[in-house]
């Protein structure tokens, strides 16, 4: 019995140990993102978490997630994501336009 038990936590522990080196912490924040790009680095290649603060379906750039005070997420394709939802993105491109940063991402995830 003592070593059905030992096998059990043993097991359940190698589990939880897997599953925690599967998930990785995203590298910026919208706002520790832009704070990033206002100072001049780039972010191409990082992921961004943030909460989506307003959809733009048809502006200029395609479907735009808009977050912190001039971040604008924007791809060609629907994210189809709702005000208020937490998502990650890949950061492929940035650019400034008119005060605002403009980014093209790919790998959504919600």
């Amino acid at each position: 019995m003592k070593k059905i038990i030992i096998t059990l936590v043993s097991t359940l522990s190698l589990l939880l140990i897997l599953t925690a080196c599967g998930t990785k912490k995203p590298d910026y924040t919208a706002s520790t993102a832009e704070s990033a790009l206002n100072a001049g680095k780039s972010i191409d290649g990082k992921t961004i978490q943030f909460k989506v603060n307003k959809l733009e379906p048809s502006s200029a750039f395609g479907y735009n997630m808009q977050t912190g005070k001039h971040l604008n997420i924007t791809n060609t394709d629907n994210p189809k994501v709702k005000v208020g939802e937490t998502v990650t993105i890949k950061v492929k491109t940035t650019k400034s336009v008119l005060g605002s940063w403009i980014i093209s991402y790919t790998d959504l995830k919600k």
